[in-house]
């Protein structure tokens, strides 16, 4: 708990420090206004827009704006949003991909596009990233940001807004055509990047055309295509292997060689306390994207009390991936470690904590990986809008729309090449880094065989249905009365298909006729296959067919009705002004769950069929006390919902009989949702033409969250399976460990949020055109794991950002900091050290600039990632390295027309 104190004095520490550097600008800025020298355009004019809508706003809320058409202020939506206080991301090859908002995941964060939630598939290239993961998450790289006018991130609840998103709501809006001028405008853009690593041409382009008739009806269409390669090259380790004593015996009995070893190493080394890396492997992780984007929008507005706008939006991304590997892969011990059973350990090393950070070995294992995928998302949305002011104080507004996404890998490949030799390998002592040294020829193709393919297919399909209906009553001057109903009906349906090990009869044969020298990885080359060559010489072809290890098969149906009451206001109150609401919303919902149950062979032994309905009711409260018109005191609290992930509620799982043995394993679609109880409240100064400081702390207590248990000697009628898919069962035959996720943990979350932005028009020329913007998020949180505190999974107790911006009406220049302190993936479990996973904190710096050539034609520059960051992914409470990779710094120019 030393938060509470130190977090909170730090945060109030920099909000003074704000407040005092604010309170100095606003006279400067008032008497810079009375002179007409504020310069409100490009990156200025989008924060001074997003701060109105903030200030404006029931709710407590974050706002990001295009300053014009096809001119959003970043490259990516996660790296936008990650600008704002309580937003962290993850990234892939260098780009933003998925937020954690308030120190909550990205399943925890609801995401709507034009009023309609959206889910998407995650696509990453590692395991340890969520590789095909599906969930209630949204990758943000689905979309270009040149399709987005606005983005939205509501950290309060309201009735009137739809449940979940226990950390936050984002909307997503795209741009209307009687938003923009009448007539017939436009705007193009086209930009050509390179990254520091693939050396490419990344062509990115947008364009957006709309017309305008009176205000009446309007049309806008609007597209953006990009296309480029990424790459990340790295170290792995998966996770750490403590070989047994019994084990150890096995291996020296089957040839391996420690003679070299003293008489205190090898007695160490048969103890079986020592700890190995289960890898040594060399990475890079090349791909190539396609990304594609179509908006169109009408609207209509027969009169000027009714407007009708129908939305539609097409995204297409494309990953042609290319993974090059150089691990050690023994055939004949437990784990990757580096020795197999015929191999010669020459010396040997380990910490304070019997890990083994470095040993020489003859005669080592490894196997040469090409991995190759295709990875394809298509997502489909149309949504109807409508509002009708029926009256002065009587309107209606709702929509019904339709959206589908598909994600797609007709293949998923892997070729394996064998071979042997000696290599000593160090680790570094912080667990950032380390070092293969090779004592053979990695690059001669006659130290390697042919060892085997792998076949693999996956496809994960989601579709929603929504309708939403809302009246609003003015009573008086001072209250309105909002209700309102909702139907939503959300399907997700996938499987995973392996077809591993093929083309044994052929393994040991030699690989020259397809072998290529792979040098891309800074730290060694090595042979690696080419696939259509390899193909040619063993008469082989991607294939599942007939494949037996069919996994993570399920279809979920979730229908949920919900209805709310909400009473808002808007009264003086003792020469200030109090506005705000108050309501309840109630919610029903009906869950399907069927999925393949497989056996230890993962091969479907029969379906599970379930089903489950579970309902409440949330109130909710958010007041706002405007002191002045610019000093505002914000509180709010309420009760909201996060569904339980789509992988704990599907009806998959194992059921294996092994020597009169039963184990099952299955997911639970009776979970309930998780809960939250939470309350915050805000003091924000608004200021000058963009000037904004903000204080604020919030607490999130929260329970029924999903954790795994295991029962020990059951009856089978417990599983809920079917008794047909274990031989000889019966509802009362014992099952010796059954697992399955319950609603069993709980946690809070506590945090202080403190921003600021203004323009230094205080200081002398040429400096008065300086300006900045700034947040500090400082988190703590406890979540339970097996009896063990720790903190929340993907949560960083510090999040910070700074940008400092220099902007005159021709030109302006910009540069931005994000900083993320370290985070866990998994917790310690209070048994084993190496069930803790997490990421280091990290640094990430861009830039971008603006140079106007005319008022329609800007030139434009823009870096990401300037200095290369690490992203280091360490495992167990030591501290051992897990992954490390870079992706190089990415630069893009380009000009940008409108007209």
């Amino acid at each position: 708990m030393a938060f509470t104190y130190r977090a909170a004095l730090a945060a109030l520490a920099v909000g003074a420090s704000c407040i005092s550097m604010a309170a100095a600008a606003q006279d400067a800025t008032s008497q810079a206004a009375e002179d007409g020298e504020i310069v409100v355009n490009g990156y200025i004019a989008s924060l001074a827009k997003a701060r109105d809508l903030k200030r404006d706003s029931n709710i407590m809320k974050d706002v990001i704006v295009a300053e014009d058409m096809a001119k959003f202020p970043e490259l990516n939506l996660a790296e936008s949003i990650q600008r704002l206080p309580g937003v962290a991301i993850n990234r892939e090859a260098g780009e933003g991909r998925r937020i954690t908002l308030r120190g909550l995941g990205a399943d925890f964060t609801r995401v709507q596009l034009n009023g309609m939630e959206v889910l998407g598939n995650v696509d990453s290239a590692m395991d340890s990233r969520g590789q095909r993961s599906r969930d209630r998450a949204f990758d943000f790289n689905i979309f270009a940001s040149e399709l987005f006018s606005r983005v939205e991130v509501e950290k309060s609840y309201q009735a009137s807004q739809a449940e979940g998103g226990m950390a936050g709501t984002v909307g997503l809006f795209t741009a209307k055509p009687l938003e923009q001028k009448q007539g017939l405008t436009g705007a193009i853009s086209a930009k050509l990047g390179t990254n520091s690593y693939t050396k490419d041409a990344q062509p990115r382009a947008a364009a957006m055309l709309s017309q305008n008739w009176d205000d009446r009806f309007g049309i806008l269409l609007s597209v953006a295509y990009s296309k480029r390669k990424t790459e990340e090259q790295g170290y792995n380790t998966y996770s750490p292997t403590q070989l047994s004593a019994s084990q150890i015996s096995s291996y020296l009995g089957k040839g391996l060689d420690i003679s070299a070893l003293t008489a205190d190493q090898q007695a160490k080394f048969k103890s079986g306390d020592l700890v190995f890396a289960s890898g040594n492997r060399l990475s890079v992780w090349d791909a190539r994207q396609e990304r594609l984007g179509l908006t169109l929008a009408t609207q209509w507005r027969p009169s000027d009390n009714l407007l009708f706008t129908i939305d539609g939006l097409h995204g297409e991304f494309t990953t042609h991936r290319d993974e090059y590997h150089l691990a050690t892969r023994p055939d004949n011990t437990s784990g990757s470690v580096i020795f197999d059973t015929g191999s010669k350990i020459n010396s040997i090393h380990w910490d304070s904590t019997n890990f083994v950070d470095a040993i020489s070995v003859d005669k080592a294992t490894y196997a040469s990986e090409h991995r190759r995928s295709l990875n394809k998302n298509k997502f489909n949305q149309i949504a109807l809008t409508g509002k009708w002011e029926a009256s002065d104080s009587l309107t209606f507004d709702g929509h019904v729309g339709y959206e589908d996404s598909k994600y797609t890998a007709p293949y998923d490949d892997k070729l394996y090449l064998r071979a042997q030799g000696g290599m000593t390998t160090t680790y570094d002592a912080d667990g950032t880094g380390a070092t293969n040294a090779y004592r053979w020829n990695t690059t001669d193709p006659a130290n390697y065989t042919f060892k085997e393919f792998y076949f693999r297919e996956f496809w994960n399909k989601t579709s929603l249905k929504e309708g939403v209906g809302n009246a609003a009553l003015k009573v008086n001057e001072v209250f309105t009365l909002r209700a309102g109903g909702s139907y939503r009906r959300y399907e997700t349906s996938g499987s995973e298909v392996y077809n591993d090990g093929q083309f044994h009869a052929v393994t040991g044969t030699p690989v020259t006729p397809y072998a290529v020298v792979f040098s891309q990885n800074k730290a060694a080359s090595w042979i690696t296959g080419d696939y259509a060559k390899a193909f040619a010489t063993y008469n082989a072809a991607h294939t599942v067919a007939g494949a037996t290890d069919i996994e993570n098969t399920y279809k979920v149906i979730e229908s949920t009705t919900a209805g709310y009451g909400q009473l808002e206001w808007n009264a003086p109150l003792g020469g200030m002004r109090l506005r705000g609401n108050i309501g309840l919303r109630a919610y029903f919902t009906d869950l399907d769950s069927t999925g393949y149950v497989t056996n230890s062979n993962d091969t479907p032994i029969g379906t599970n069929v379930t089903s489950a309905h579970y309902s409440g009711v949330l109130p909710t409260l958010n007041a706002t006390l405007e002191v002045t018109p610019s000093f505002l005191i914000r509180v709010a609290a309420a009760k909201n919902i996060n569904r339980p992930g789509l992988s704990s509620v599907a009806a998959s799982g194992s059921a294996n009989a092994d020597n009169g043995k039963i184990t099952a394993s299955i997911g639970n679609p009776n979970l309930k949702p998780y809960k939250d109880n939470s309350v915050e409240a805000s003091a924000e100064w608004y200021f000058g033409k963009i000037g904004l400081v903000s204080l604020g702390v919030f607490h999130k207590d929260i329970r029924n969250l999903v954790a795994s248990q295991t029962l020990l000697n059951v009856p089978y009628s417990s599983t809920r399976l079917p008794t047909s898919m274990v031989a000889g069962a019966t509802p009362s035959t014992i099952v010796a460990e059954f697992t399955q996720p319950v609603n069993l943990a709980k946690a809070y979350v506590t945090g202080v949020e403190t921003a600021a932005q203004t323009n230094f028009t205080f200081l002398p020329a040429p400096f008065d055109k300086l300006g900045m913007a700034a947040n500090l998020t400082l988190l703590d949180s406890n979540a339970p794991n097996k009896g063990v505190d720790s903190p929340i999974p993907g949560l960083s107790n510090t999040n910070a950002n700074a940008t400092l911006y220099y902007e005159t009406k021709r030109w302006g220049i910009r540069g931005s900091m994000n900083y993320r302190s370290s985070y866990l993936r998994t917790a310690y479990d209070g048994k084993n050290a190496a069930s803790k996973d997490g990421f280091d904190g990290t640094v990430y710096v861009d830039a971008a600039a603006f140079f106007n050539v005319t008022d329609r034609v800007r030139l434009t520059l823009d870096a990401i990632n300037l200095t290369n960051e690490t992203e280091v992914q360490y495992n167990s409470i030591y501290h051992r390295l897990h992954n490390e990779t870079r992706s190089g710094t990415t630069v893009f120019a380009g000009i940008g027309v409108k007209f």
